[in-house]
């Protein structure tokens, strides 16, 4: 029964990875164009989980982790531009970031940490809320880092792109981060913090009478969260070569929320299948709007179809399968296939294999 339980708590984030090397694998086969869209998706990726271990575990839905991936596209920024063009372009900046140019790994790494330096202070007082107001903090931090980051000339740019950022990042490299996020999501919901997170969310008094502080739990996902999150801002940045204040606002915010909400929030697998479900289609969406020719037929979308379409899938959603398309279940063999209870519903017994 042990060797079953450690197999199964290995196998899904071992198919979630497996699944995006193939992806990754067939991208490089196709042009250049697939091979950006596939990387994109794979940034997305790791946005997406990021937000999922605070939203998965705890219920509440955050409308400010996009803050943390432009904090953590702004860091990478910083560190890994050439310092001739720091100089000029971001003249605020102390002497050892002006004179810094680090490697694209230990530059991503440190952007998270700044990101999770952020919701540690952040989060300790707004995770002192409940419910709905503390979302509504979540969202006014956004709003906070969206003015500032706008407004910050020496050094953000202001409203400006910085630009001249060195683009390492392709496939590998981006699904490299993928699998890091997929594995430190899988590690938080089986361990002891990730159960006691659910514990909190499921029966919040009773765990409170068996000595769980809420807040801490609360905190922790919230943390690593916005380690996770930063990464997939550094990765983005070092993907697109620019960065902007409104690149990590309200739109990228619904996008990323819609897929965790079409996927389903409750299970890791569901904030991955929401992922390549919703790029199918905003992809599909996008090469309609250019227009397409269909049995000598041109096709093609008024603009902001994508945007409508999207918005019209995250309501299907809701109404037809709120639970998302997983319905709170993790991708298994299918030897171990067997029927389970979905995550929000499940006892906490099983919730923690």
């Amino acid at each position: 029964m042990n060797n079953f339980l450690q197999r199964h708590r290995l196998e899904t984030p071992a198919l979630l990875c497996l699944a995006l090397a193939v992806l990754a694998a067939l991208s490089l086969a196709g042009s250049s164009g697939l091979q950006r869209t596939v990387t994109e998706v794979l940034v997305r990726v790791v946005m997406v989980v990021g937000m999922f271990i605070f939203i998965g575990h705890s219920g509440l839905i955050s409308f400010g982790h996009m803050a943390f991936v432009g904090i953590g596209a702004y860091g990478v920024a910083w560190t890994t531009m050439e310092p001739s063009i720091k100089q000029y372009v971001l003249t605020g900046l102390p002497d050892f970031l002006q004179q810094a140019a680090l490697p694209w790994v230990p530059a991503s790494l440190l952007a998270g940490v700044l990101a999770a330096s952020v919701a540690l202070l952040a989060g300790a007082v707004i995770l002192r809320l409940n419910g709905i107001a503390a979302s509504i903090a979540t969202f006014s931090l956004l709003a906070i880092f969206n003015v500032v980051y706008s407004n910050w000339d020496s050094v953000t740019a202001g409203s400006s792109s910085i630009v001249g950022i060195p683009t390492p990042v392709g496939v590998w490299q981006a699904f490299s981060f993928a699998a890091l996020a997929i594995t430190l999501a899988h590690w938080h919901g089986i361990s002891r913090f990730g159960l006691a997170l659910r514990a909190v969310r499921e029966e919040p008094v009773a765990a409170r009478s068996c000595g769980i502080n809420a807040w801490r739990q609360l905190l922790v996902a919230f943390v690593l969260s916005a380690f996770v999150c930063g990464l997939g801002g550094a990765l983005d940045a070092q993907f697109l070569g620019v960065v902007n204040p409104d690149a990590y606002y309200l739109g990228r915010t619904f996008t990323c929320l819609t897929m965790l909400v079409i996927g389903g929030s409750a299970s890791l697998s569901g904030a991955v299948t929401g992922v390549l479900a919703l790029s199918v289609l905003m992809e599909l969406l996008i090469r309609l709007e250019t227009g397409v020719s269909l049995g000598g037929m041109a096709v093609q979308l008024p603009g902001g179809s994508q945007e409508i379409v999207t918005g019209l899938a995250m309501v299907l959603a809701l109404i037809r399968r709120p639970t998302g398309l997983m319905k709170g279940r993790d991708w298994q063999w299918p030897r171990l296939a067997r029927p389970t209870t979905p995550a929000s519903s499940a006892p906490l017994e099983m919730q923690a294999r």
